[in-house]
């Protein structure tokens, strides 16, 4: 049942522009033009255009899809764009020229299955393969890492943007343009999620661990302002997002504060490092102080024993004061051998104090109720638990 009304989800999400706005066709050299269907000329203008890389792509579930790689030689990071509902390739080409030089980056743009010149049909799944394949391409025939990768979805685009981004957890940031909660969310404002629901961004978007852009207009009646304040606030590292004041659902890139946010974001993710995103994380987690006693474990009980402090500096197990070369030897100082200090650890330090229990040896010194306590020494053994002498002065020693 949750099957079957999950197609029917998908057949009320995906609206692609039929007919398509482009063709793919092949050069007698072979490389690959996407060509208008309505004037018949190249879309980028120019046929042997050096910019612009068009690319078939298979999918894990046995589709084609069109890809336009857009080339900035003074690039040093790559946008994987995700498109909305209802536009294709043909129709988003002249944004990606934009953007590409606003941002001074290289970007890639894929139409999902059944959208332009791709084949299959669309579904929730086959958008998460074709994103896949996508990024897999530009790991392959680009050498793209997800250190030098920002993810851009828009609209439907934030589906398969956040599943791929859930996946990498070193990628470099995301960017969520008009972005859902989830598919069924758009249509009813529900406060819990269904099994048959598609899209759970909701989900997904906290278990992404790169910096989170969110741009939404307020007077948007697609998708309301209220998903994108939600993947916002659920975001594990969110960035400054854009409310665009009056901004609809499909106008947001005319407004100014669009591009000019956008690219400060841009700025500040070319200029992280690894080191910088883990000082971050480190101020994020609270880690537990460090506790100043341990538990034996190879003893027949677990006793807490607190480590001494020095006599000379009074810090916890100093190693300016108390080290092995000042101690001579293996003999304890304190005459009466019950505990003080042990800061060095080590028997016989001139400076420290003993630390050993009582002992019922030979000594004239030590006594113990244990009849069948004898010295701690590589001779003897003793099954009292509060024996431990390492005198000279013991007989046996």
């Amino acid at each position: 049942m949750g099957c079957c009304i999950s197609q029917l989800a998908a057949k009320f999400a995906f609206f692609p522009p039929s007919p398509a706005t482009y063709q793919v066709k092949k050069r007698d050299d072979g490389r690959l033009i996407a060509v208008s269907t309505t004037s018949s000329m190249p879309i980028s203008g120019a046929a042997d255009d050096p910019s612009l890389d068009v690319l078939l792509v298979d999918t894990k579930r046995g589709n084609k899809i069109v890809a336009f790689y857009l080339k900035n030689p003074y690039a040093k990071l790559t946008v994987l764009y995700s498109h909305g509902n209802a536009a294709d390739l043909g129709q988003l080409y002249d944004l990606f020229v934009q953007l590409k030089a606003n941002l001074r980056v290289n970007l890639m743009g894929y139409d999902y299955s059944g959208y332009g010149a791709s084949t299959g049909k669309p579904s929730e799944f086959d958008t998460y393969a074709d994103i896949e394949a996508a990024y897999e391409c530009l790991q392959t025939e680009y050498g793209i890492s997800q250190e030098d990768l920002i993810l851009y979805g828009q609209s439907v685009g934030s589906g398969p943007t956040l599943h791929l981004a859930a996946k990498l957890p070193r990628l470099r940031g995301v960017v969520l343009h008009s972005g859902i909660l989830s598919g069924l969310r758009v249509l009813c404002h529900a406060n819990f999620t269904f099994c048959f629901d598609i899209y759970k961004n909701l989900n997904k978007i906290q278990k992404v661990k790169s910096p989170v852009l969110v741009i939404h207009g307020t007077e948007d009646d697609v998708v309301n302002w209220l998903h994108g304040n939600g993947l916002w606030k659920m975001a594990r590292d969110p960035y400054e997002p854009l409310w665009i004041k009056g901004g609809g659902h499909c106008n947001l890139e005319l407004f100014p504060d669009y591009i000019r946010h956008l690219c400060r974001f841009i700025q500040e993710m070319e200029c992280l490092t690894t080191e910088t995103r883990l000082k971050k994380i480190r101020q994020t987690i609270r880690l537990p102080k460090r506790s100043d006693t341990t538990i034996s474990t190879n003893c027949c009980c677990q006793i807490k024993c607190r480590l001494p402090n020095c006599l000379n500096c009074s810090k916890v197990s100093c190693t300016k004061c108390c080290v092995w070369p000042k101690c001579s030897g293996w003999q304890p100082k304190c005459p009466t051998w019950k505990s003080k200090c042990l800061a060095c650890w080590q028997p016989g330090c001139l400076r420290c104090s003993c630390m050993l229990p009582k002992c019922s040896c030979t000594c004239p010194e030590c006594s113990c109720a244990c009849p069948k306590c004898s010295c701690t020494c590589p001779k003897c053994s003793c099954t009292c638990p509060k024996c431990c002498c390492w005198s000279v002065k013991c007989s046996c020693w």
